[in-house]
């Protein structure tokens, strides 16, 4: 099934002003059940202000907004129930230890009508998030990276079925980053929508099915990482060598241009070819932006 076909979150014309600023202008979004979207942009681009909207932690100045078939303005503690959150940082609960707060957060995730929630198992949940040999330490004992690990605990005690992401992976090392991305993945099996917001451009070209990059508000651009880099990024380089002088070429066919090289009669060594990325894509649309800003 088409996943666009039944969005988990849809918002339309939101607008959102801080002091006479413009944060959000007319911006327009959807993400599909089952969907890893990431929300893309330089600091103050209008990303923590949407998501916590869509959290239903703001009170936006226009616009429609649904997650979940509800407006989050309005969501009552069942349709709470069915989300889940991760902050970018948090620092209550330091006395608490890991196994009693997860034990005590789970507890207040009961059935409610409509929502029949059944939070994991704790033991489970310490396992997944790689806890498990603390889970008698006080919270305030942890470290950076475990207490990031307790973050998205936290955030799928109650089994989301939309799990918004702030900064997922800030504080983690990389071996910590990849079992979260193999997490996020059994996650989204389980049938959860997930919207993140990263820094990390390798990250969301890693996890994400499509990218959404804001800049100033708007929206101006949609799609997924390969799409991205293709179509705003441009052609890829062929890079090679002959008789120890670097050759680059750019070129939409990087296949069968070093076919031919390597068929021809020069010596080439050292061939390589560098695809278009996700942050150059970012890079471009950034600047394009702010060139059309100063205008």
């Amino acid at each position: 099934m088409d996943t666009m076909s039944r969005p988990a979150i849809r918002a339309s014309g939101l607008r959102m002003s801080y002091g006479g600023r413009r944060v959000l202008d007319d911006l327009a979004l959807t993400v599909g059940t089952g969907e890893v979207v990431a929300l893309l942009g330089p600091n103050g681009a209008g990303k923590t202000t949407t998501v916590e909207i869509l959290e239903g932690f703001r009170r936006r100045d226009a616009g429609t907004v649904e997650v979940l078939g509800t407006d989050p303005a309005h969501g009552d503690e069942a349709w709470r129930a069915r989300i889940g959150v991760v902050l970018q940082s948090w620092r209550d609960h330091k006395r608490w230890r890991v196994r009693a707060l997860l034990d005590q957060i789970g507890a207040a995730y009961t059935p409610y009508a409509g929502a029949a929630v059944r939070p994991r198992p704790t033991d489970e949940l310490l396992a997944r998030v790689g806890l498990a040999d603390a889970a008698g330490q006080r919270v305030g004992t942890l470290s950076g990276g475990q207490r990031r690990r307790l973050d998205v605990a936290v955030g799928l005690v109650g089994r989301p079925e939309v799990l918004f992401l702030d900064e997922p992976t800030a504080g983690l090392d990389p071996a910590a980053r990849r079992e979260f991305h193999e997490l996020l993945h059994e996650v989204v099996d389980d049938g959860a929508t997930v919207l993140l917001t990263t820094h990390d451009l390798a990250e969301a070209e890693t996890v994400a099915d499509r990218i959404l990059l804001l800049v100033d508000g708007r929206l101006v651009a949609d799609g997924s990482p390969e799409q991205l880099a293709r179509e705003v990024a441009g052609p890829s380089e062929v890079r090679w060598t002959v008789d120890g002088v670097r050759q680059v070429h750019a070129t939409t066919d990087p296949v069968g241009f070093s076919r031919a090289l390597l068929t021809g009669p020069d010596d080439v060594q050292e061939l390589e070819v560098r695809h278009a990325t996700l942050e150059d894509a970012y890079l471009a649309l950034v600047h394009a932006s702010d060139r059309e800003a100063h205008r």
